[in-house]
């Protein structure tokens, strides 16, 4: 597919197969959707993680079947994350490129098109689909040196000291939200983690099906280009089965978040007060945030408590939705809120509202405060008092006209 061009953007598609370790014959269909800068020179790249959109398609064997012979496109590409999660306008206002990751996930065997959390597969596949557009940038002929110097479109790196040219914030909503938090991890901590809980991770794309070519493992990368998390942004994220419904398949995200816990890195979530999909236990599990003293089975507290080092941060959106943050309605996202933690009296956001305006303006401020900087040069003062926290730690940030929830602490609730 030749780029789309949208004024000084780029839109591509691409295809591939992702195996997540040689070690293993496990193989699965990914497509990457990229919005970058047709001058070839983004500053960062988002990578975002979407919620239950793949659908329940019955015929997705048979259509998958037939693509591979009529040479027609993969099922995978009626998907279309970036319809629904539209924050393109964050990604011009800075300069960078935005991303999205979707795979055949083959979480059950009888629905292999849906996502329904708790299997880190799909946020190792995320940090893979990252470095691979930072490595080869949009093309899928990673083999033709031509190719590949033609769709790089992340800035260089000015010198092998100044590693800007590969930073990634990585972020997602629903179970993407959960999955944004294991690919935030880096690849060091997906390698040890993965090895400790049965899902090996050194990832190899292949481009051909019939006659294999693939790329090297990831562990023989150069480090500076493999993707640099430097950032978390998680949206209502769902834990999904969390390790109770499918163990081996779907174990959760609990050890990605403990070790968050302990990682210099700005990282946020936000919450909708009426979002029933991640503040229910019984739909996540854990839940994203319990306001009670004992937060100890919330996923926030993995990630906030325990450790002095967390950069943990949440806030919550009053009338906030599950589907609120979409830019077009989507029926299988409507099912999430139809229970509301809400009163019966108050309306929750619907898509392409408030809530997702609010959501286009604090990805900007987000990319807006870590454009330029290092977390590993900074301090948690820093990101507790930067340019991001000052925009959002109010009743009404921005100009969406969304209201906050106030916490003892402020708007904007961090570690303690």
């Amino acid at each position: 597919m030749y780029p789309i061009q949208i004024g000084n953007y780029d839109f591509k598609r691409l295809y591939l197969w992702l195996q997540h370790s040689d070690k293993l014959p496990f193989f699965t269909e990914i497509v990457i959707e990229v919005f970058y800068p047709n001058n070839m020179q983004a500053d960062g790249l988002v990578m975002f993680n979407h919620g239950f959109l793949i659908g329940t398609d019955l015929l997705f064997y048979p259509k998958q079947f037939i693509s591979k012979l009529t040479n027609q496109d993969t099922p995978l590409f009626q998907v279309n994350p970036s319809w629904y999660y539209n924050y393109s306008q964050a990604a011009i206002n800075n300069n960078w490129a935005l991303g999205f990751v979707t795979t055949a996930h083959l979480q059950f065997d009888m629905m292999p098109w849906t996502n329904l959390g708790g299997n880190p597969r799909v946020g190792q596949a995320a940090y893979a689909a990252a470095s691979y557009l930072i490595k080869y940038g949009a093309t899928h002929k990673y083999d033709d040196h031509e190719s590949v110097m033609k769709a790089r479109f992340l800035r260089e790196a000015p010198s092998s000291n100044n590693k800007m040219g590969n930073r990634v914030i990585f972020a997602g909503h629903s179970v993407g939200g959960a999955h944004a938090q294991v690919a935030a991890t880096g690849f060091d901590a997906l390698q040890e983690i993965g090895a400790r809980n049965l899902m090996p991770f050194d990832p190899v794309f292949y481009n051909r099906e019939v006659r294999p070519d693939h790329t090297l493992p990831m562990s023989k990368w150069d480090e500076s280009i493999r993707a640099r998390s430097i950032g978390l942004l998680q949206l209502s994220p769902v834990d999904g089965a969390g390790g109770k419904t499918v163990p081996y398949l779907a174990p959760g995200m609990k050890p990605y978040r403990e070790h968050l816990a302990s990682v210099a890195m700005p990282n946020l979530m936000v919450t909708g007060a009426c979002d029933s999909a991640c503040l229910d236990p019984k739909n996540s599990d854990p839940p994203a945030w319990i306001d009670v003293a004992d937060r100890s089975t919330s996923q926030y507290a993995q990630m906030a408590y325990g450790s002095s080092n967390s950069w943990a941060a949440t806030c919550m959106v009053e009338r906030g939705s599950h589907c609120g943050y979409l830019a077009h309605h989507n029926d299988l996202c409507k099912q999430a809120d139809k229970k509301s933690l809400c009163d019966p009296s108050v309306t929750p956001y619907t898509a392409k509202q408030e809530e997702y305006r609010f959501t286009n303006e604090l990805l900007d401020q987000y990319i807006g405060f870590v454009a330029g900087k290092d977390p590993a040069n900074c301090s948690f003062d820093t990101w507790k008092n930067g340019s991001l926290m000052q925009w959002l730690n109010k009743e009404k940030p921005g100009t969406s006209g969304v209201s906050l929830r106030q916490f003892p602490d402020g708007y904007v609730h961090f570690p303690g």
